[in-house]
């Protein structure tokens, strides 16, 4: 009981306090006075911030369709080049070396890799305008984070490298629980390489692929780093790269609107309790 009390107190101060503060605060208009309505709600959810589609498929879409927009593409992306690395390296000399190189985006700090997108992106230095000019499209030889067209884009597909490590690590070490026997058993019968992967590599993967999946999201849900610093806070030309926890960001040290920012920051965390539900529901039906 005298360990328990003393982490109960802090649970109590730092995570059901603010969690209790957040949710009155968002249903209650500014000043506190008044009875609880869902006001706060319908304004941040029919502000142009949040979703904008009067232009679309004109950019920018509004932080929702930004979030889902960045789930819809970094995650496969990251899932599936995880798992074909992992099964490339599979016994290779030298893959742990390889490894450790994709693994640095894991551990390198998200307002870090901001600005080495910024970088990367920078018209006639940085590398992938350089790349596109090299092959000859002028198109996109352009710098990509000027561009509301191409800013989202370009964040999502730089942010792979980041996350890719993780996908990759959790395979990785799914795969070496996968019994040999099952495919030597598969090479006997004649299977082909794309058969031994859809009916023995892959779903026995599955729980990797769970967590994988869940936490992925839950990291594209709660993206700011990236988009802070490659941005200067701004969410990029027209606001075409904002998203969630940026506008949560701007309501708050911005405009001091305590009451839109509880909006925001009751929708972020409804939406990574629904994929947590599901893990867990999934997990727990196997």
């Amino acid at each position: 009981m005298s360990f328990f009390f003393p982490a109960l107190v802090l649970i109590g101060v730092f995570i059901a306090f603010p969690i209790y503060t957040t949710l009155i605060l968002s249903f209650f208009p500014e000043g506190g006075v008044g009875d609880p309505t869902l006001d706060n709600y319908a304004t941040v959810l029919t502000h142009r911030d949040t979703l904008n589609l009067a232009n679309f498929p004109e950019p920018p879409y509004g932080t929702l369709i930004n979030n889902a927009i960045w789930i819809a593409i970094h995650l496969p992306l990251t899932l599936f080049t995880g798992l074909a690395l992992a099964i490339i390296l599979r016994g290779v000399r030298g893959a742990s070396f390889v490894k450790s190189i994709v693994f640095i985006g894991m551990v390198t700090p998200m307002i870090v890799g901001g600005f080495i997108l910024r970088f990367l992106y920078e018209q006639d230095v940085g590398l992938v305008p350089s790349f596109f000019e090299y092959i000859g499209v002028e198109g996109l030889a352009t710098n990509w984070l000027a561009r509301p067209t191409t800013l989202l884009y370009g964040l999502i597909f730089g942010s792979v490298w980041m996350w890719m490590g993780f996908s990759l690590i959790i395979y990785s070490a799914g795969l070496t629980t996968i019994p040999r026997e099952y495919f030597e058993a598969a090479k006997i019968d004649g299977a082909s390489s794309w058969r031994t992967f859809s009916r023995i590599t892959f779903p026995l993967l599955k729980p990797m692929t769970l967590v994988i999946v869940t936490m992925t999201i839950l990291w594209e849900l709660k993206i700011f780093d990236i988009v802070i610093a490659a941005t200067n806070a701004s969410g990029g030309p027209g606001q075409a790269a904002d998203v969630l926890a940026l506008q949560m960001f701007r309501y708050f040290f911005r405009d001091g609107d305590l009451h839109r920012a509880s909006v925001v920051a009751t929708i972020l965390t409804g939406l990574t309790l629904v994929a947590l539900v599901l893990l867990v529901r999934r997990l727990v039906s196997r």
